[in-house]
């Protein structure tokens, strides 16, 4: 069975996204922890998580994936940024334990001018500040598409990142398909080659969620335009070999394209249907 659902707004709850991903055809969701652009997160209410952890268990569902603000920035080099990215993931990972055994995802970040090392050096002490033992949430680095000086569009990057975590238990990677494929990797013609190397360099088992987008852009173009599935240069050909990959079929996928909700699930329905 693929595991599919998509983005929603957690401004109506928890338990209301889990029914809406239901009717969209879907066995799980993603949504941001707060708004996309920063600011303070929408108090917790343990009815709703709990409303939704029984909807869940009842129908077959698959983790969800909690998604960080962009603004999100561990390796910026304004000490203020990195404050609140400090203080938002902290904040984040401690409400996450309302639904636990989940996923957490954010985009590592970008080093503006301090360099790719350096970079990487923020991200992990920021790691290490911030995951904790007794935490049930898996933390997962985005891959990244390379544009500007971000880090984390080359697998070398996020294990170097998880390799300098002293918690990389804890660790793992989601997969953005429009991002790999901008920053160079060809899913669409060489999917075994890139988990291949995906599995060399960090370890397949590290390979916990799938953004499922297409790209505006043709293959190494470092834009990160995401475009509708079949709507792209990665093609709907290389979409049906995606989701029935055996080293990848079983993931938790989640469409991040350009749609209103009949347009997820008409995606949803189409990617179920191979």
């Amino acid at each position: 069975m693929l595991n599919i659902g998509c983005h929603l707004s957690v401004s109506k709850g928890f338990e209301f996204m889990g029914k809406q991903a239901l009717e969209l055809g879907g066995n799980t969701f993603q949504f941001f922890t707060r708004n996309p652009r920063g600011g303070k997160a929408k108090e917790i209410d343990k009815n709703d998580t709990d409303a939704l952890i029984k909807l869940m268990k009842e129908n077959n569902f698959a983790k969800i994936l909690a998604h960080a603000p962009y603004t999100l920035n561990p390796c910026s080099k304004d000490e203020r940024t990195r404050e609140f990215a400090l203080e938002a993931m902290t904040d984040d990972l401690n409400r996450m334990e309302y639904l636990p055994y989940n996923m957490y995802n954010f985009h590592p970040g970008s080093h503006v001018g301090q360099g790719v090392e350096k970079g990487i050096e923020l991200i992990a002490e920021h790691l290490n500040k911030v995951l904790h033992k007794d935490m049930t949430t898996t933390v997962l680095l985005e891959t990244m598409a390379g544009k500007g000086s971000e880090v984390g569009s080359r697998f070398e990057e996020l294990m170097a990142i998880i390799d300098r975590t002293e918690l990389s238990d804890k660790m793992g990677v989601c997969l953005d398909t429009c991002h790999v494929f901008d920053g160079g990797y060809d899913i669409k013609d060489n999917l075994d080659g890139v988990l291949e190397e995906f599995d060399k360099i960090i370890g397949i088992d590290r390979l916990k969620a799938i953004h499922l987008n297409d790209s505006k852009n043709p293959l190494g173009s470092h834009k990160d335009r995401h475009e509708k599935i079949g709507e792209g240069y990665i093609g709907l050909d290389a979409f049906r070999t995606i989701v029935t990959h055996p080293a990848i079929k079983e993931l938790p996928c989640f469409l991040e394209t350009p749609n209103e909700l009949d347009g997820y699930a008409k995606e949803i329905a189409l990617l179920k249907s191979f």
